[in-house]
């Protein structure tokens, strides 16, 4: 288990936890993490293994839930999990018991008829973008957030994307705290078939039309709407 680097935002007792996803890092945050504080909350937004500037090792998804266990308060109010940051927080989840959880488009399975290995070279060659580049990428995003975006890419560790497991589908167990999936529309990771299954394990889900994968970014109102009654 490895010590992770935390941002944070916000002081006192009530506890939100922040988990990025694959090549970014607790930046990605750099909206929620401020408004959570101005709501009361003193919001922890770790930077996995290899991203940001926590250390470098091994990679597997057991290993980054291990890291969040090993780093992390137990019984924060809210933990919120965006794409590879949902699988690992959810795998966490029964340890840290949380009190409630939201996982955003999470990438537990790979979309309909594909790989995860699939989509490695698109993130690898992101590695060598600049800001033209991540514009391009996101037309949408504020400016800030594609300055976060290429600082994340250029402290990400590319060797994260040569896990044995990659292309190991982690479905969720049944939901162990009162839990929200927050999804692109339409997502490609979390179908009208999974959205069926999930509903069934317990659950909760909604939809931020116009969105892609990066909800959070694409449509930062959206997202704040879809989530307030939650926090």
């Amino acid at each position: 288990m490895t010590r992770l680097h935390v941002e944070t935002w916000g002081t006192g007792d009530r506890i939100a936890v922040l988990v990025h996803g694959l090549s970014a890092d607790a930046w990605s945050w750099w909206r929620v993490g401020p408004e959570l504080a101005r709501r009361g909350y003193r919001v922890l937004a770790p930077d996995l293994r290899g991203h940001g500037v926590s250390p470098r090792g091994d990679y597997s998804r057991e290993l980054w839930a291990a890291d969040l266990v090993e780093t992390l308060p137990a019984g924060p109010e809210v933990v919120i999990g965006h794409s590879l940051g949902a699988v690992v927080l959810s795998m966490a989840v029964p340890r840290l018991r949380p009190e409630r959880a939201i996982y955003v488009d999470p990438a537990w399975e790979p979309p309909e008829g594909d790989t995860f290995s699939a989509s490695m070279p698109f993130f690898l060659a992101q590695q060598a973008w600049g800001l033209d580049e991540v514009a391009a990428a996101h037309p949408g995003w504020a400016d800030e957030a594609w300055r976060h975006r290429l600082e994340a890419l250029r402290r990400w560790d590319p060797a994260t994307t040569g896990m044995d497991e990659l292309d190991r589908a982690h479905p969720p167990g049944d939901a162990v705290v009162p839990s929200l999936i927050v999804t692109a529309d339409p997502s490609d990771l979390v179908s009208a078939e999974r959205v069926e299954r999930l509903l069934a394990q317990g659950y909760e889900i909604r939809a931020v039309p116009g969105t892609g994968h990066w909800v959070h970014e694409d449509d930062p109102q959206g997202f704040r709407k879809s989530v307030e009654d939650w926090l």
